[in-house]
């Protein structure tokens, strides 16, 4: 392994155009000293920069906010969500830094556990980046976090974009969706909710017993909502046609798995109306195009392993930036 890494450094120090470099989930290859490798005149030509590790150890951050000063034409960045601290808002924030256009954040249950949200941005901090990144937008992926973190973690002033919950054991709850639609109406356009648990019988139902279905709201209040995507939560026929009607066509992508999709009493008493024909039928009316449900959770574009869909969809995020040339040094799984 460190004949790896040290090879992985000599690339580094060799280097003479190298305009991206993206190292994710890379099985210890990249270490702390890695970027060190880096002249400084690479340094400040690197436009992306992607470093996610799983598998580093405790307390252990790849970049940190003094090596991210040389970093100055920096237009976006992938991190792990302990590792970007209040310190590295500033760096970035200062305006030898070129705006940032697009930050990736993973937030993962194993980070949480192992290190520390005390350092994390304050509201103010991401008020005072955006300040100097007008335009910055965020993808945040959020890995079997507790609803709780989330809450705390969710500043108002972040411009999130998209965000992804993927979970085995715990739950999103619906005032992280409630709280969601409320901060980020301006800027969401894709929210994907995953829960792979082996009990299909038992879905957790994010309406509570509420009139108000969060996800109702969440298509209501965000009027940029492209893409929703949903397996593992109840999601109500009815306001599954709601949200179909509220969005129309501009929900370009609506996936929701079959055993997702339950039907009230009301709806299943009335003989002389087939509930899932009436589903398909109201639903396909409100976007304006044919809609079926999701038969199996792998035709679902969103399902694949949760860390490689994170990275395959930072890159593309990452593209989204204004167009620039670039010489490119990409290394990936």
């Amino acid at each position: 392994m460190r004949q790896i890494q040290q090879l992985f450094e000599e690339i580094l120090a060799n280097s003479r155009q190298l305009r991206w470099l993206s190292c994710g989930f890379m099985l210890e290859i990249v270490t702390p000293t890695s970027l060190a490798s880096l002249s400084n005149p690479v340094a400040n030509t690197i436009e992306h920069l992607s470093l996610l590790d799983n598998h580093t150890s405790v307390n252990t951050t790849l970049v940190t906010a003094i090596e991210l000063e040389r970093f100055v034409n920096l237009r976006s960045l992938a991190l792990d969500f302990c590792d970007f601290t209040v310190e590295m808002t500033r760096v970035l924030a200062n305006n030898n830094h070129v705006p940032l256009h697009r930050l990736s954040l993973l937030v993962h249950n194993t980070s949480l556990k192992s290190k520390t949200l005390d350092k994390m941005p304050e509201d103010e901090d991401w008020r005072a980046l955006t300040r100097n990144s007008a335009n910055l937008r965020v993808y945040m992926m959020a890995f079997d976090v507790k609803s709780d973190d989330m809450l705390r973690i969710l500043k108002p002033s972040i411009p999130l974009e998209r965000i992804h919950f993927d979970s085995y054991i715990t739950c999103v709850s619906g005032a992280v969706v409630d709280l969601i639609s409320r901060q980020y109406d301006a800027f969401l356009t894709h929210f994907i909710l995953m829960n792979d648990v082996n009990d299909m019988s038992g879905f957790p139902d994010l309406s509570d017993n509420r009139n108000e279905d969060p996800l109702v709201l969440l298509a209501w209040r965000c009027m940029r909502l492209s893409l929703l995507a949903i397996h593992g939560y109840t999601v109500w026929a009815h306001n599954l046609i709601a949200i179909a009607r509220l969005r129309g066509p501009d929900l370009k992508v609506l996936e929701v798995t079959e055993e997702s999709i339950d039907f009230d009493q009301s709806e299943l008493a009335d003989q002389d109306v087939d509930p899932v024909h009436n589903l398909i039928e109201q639903v396909s009316i409100g976007l304006a195009r044919p809609w079926r449900a999701v038969m199996d959770i792998e035709l679902l574009s969103v399902f694949t392993e949760p860390a490689r869909h994170f990275y395959r969809e930072m890159q593309n995020f990452s593209e989204g930036q204004p167009r620039y040339g670039r010489g490119l040094c990409e290394t990936s799984i």
